[in-house]
């Protein structure tokens, strides 16, 4: 396989993304525990979540439809690639250090669910951190 290869692939996982987010808020029940907070709260949360999706979307097509650049190693192209391998190699150090999923991992859905996210979030950044600094 192709690092270009290996980098639309990756635009396919941040799009399949989406609908894990949306999956995610349905099970944590986001609409019942967020009418807990004060209104500004609220919209700030969903704000960020739409920002977050917004993120995704940019993501997915760039990688999907620019995969030959991305995998070039030129300035850009590098500087895109970091990024993105920050950007979930934080998310995993967040999900590994701060998250405790255990009380909400109550079937062998969410479980699988929660394990191949994970998977997923390494792989984004492994490839993307390679198409970086990998040259």
């Amino acid at each position: 396989m192709t690092l270009e290869t290996l980098i639309r692939f990756g635009g396919v996982c941040h799009l399949s993304l989406l609908i894990a987010g949306g999956l995610a808020a349905k099970v944590l029940d986001w609409r019942h525990e967020l009418r807990r907070l004060c209104a500004l709260s609220r919209h700030m949360i969903w704000t960020h979540a739409g920002f977050i999706v917004m993120t995704l979307i940019a993501f997915g097509v760039i990688s999907l439809f620019n995969a030959a650049d991305l995998a070039s190693g030129q300035g850009t192209a590098r500087w895109f690639c970091g990024f993105v391998a920050l950007f979930w190699g934080v998310r995993l150090v967040v999900q590994f250090f701060l998250f405790d999923p255990k009380p909400h991992l109550t079937s062998w859905f969410l479980t699988v669910g929660y394990h191949t996210l994970t998977v997923v979030f390494t792989y984004l950044t492994v490839v993307y951190a390679w198409a970086a600094f990998g040259r």
